[in-house]
């Protein structure tokens, strides 16, 4: 099972492959915020991928449209209701809310 680290957190936790992010976050009481309840219909799930980003599935139209309107956005931004774990560990760094 792969883990994610969540930074700055710094908190580990194991999850099934093919859980999201988001999914995995919520299930292990990680505060990672979801205005849209995770439907790709805003950004505030936003996350960078510090690691193990060629392990996610890869991000489709919806989610790099999307990802243009995040203030911040990297090469390594992903959508955390959108990026799906493979079977690698990854770390994440949840930047902080711009409000």
């Amino acid at each position: 099972m792969p883990s994610i680290r969540f930074m700055p957190m710094d908190i580990v936790v194991t999850s099934e492959t093919g859980a999201s992010i988001l999914e995995t976050a919520l299930a292990h009481d990680i505060d990672l915020e979801h205005a849209c309840g995770g439907f790709c219909a805003c950004t505030t799930c936003h996350v960078v991928v510090a690691e193990g980003v060629d392990s996610l599935t890869e991000m489709d139209f919806d989610e790099e449209d999307k990802l243009d309107e995040v203030e911040g956005v990297t090469l390594r931004s992903r959508l955390g209701c959108q990026a799906r774990l493979g079977t690698e560990d990854i770390v994440v760094n949840v930047p902080p809310k711009p409000y």
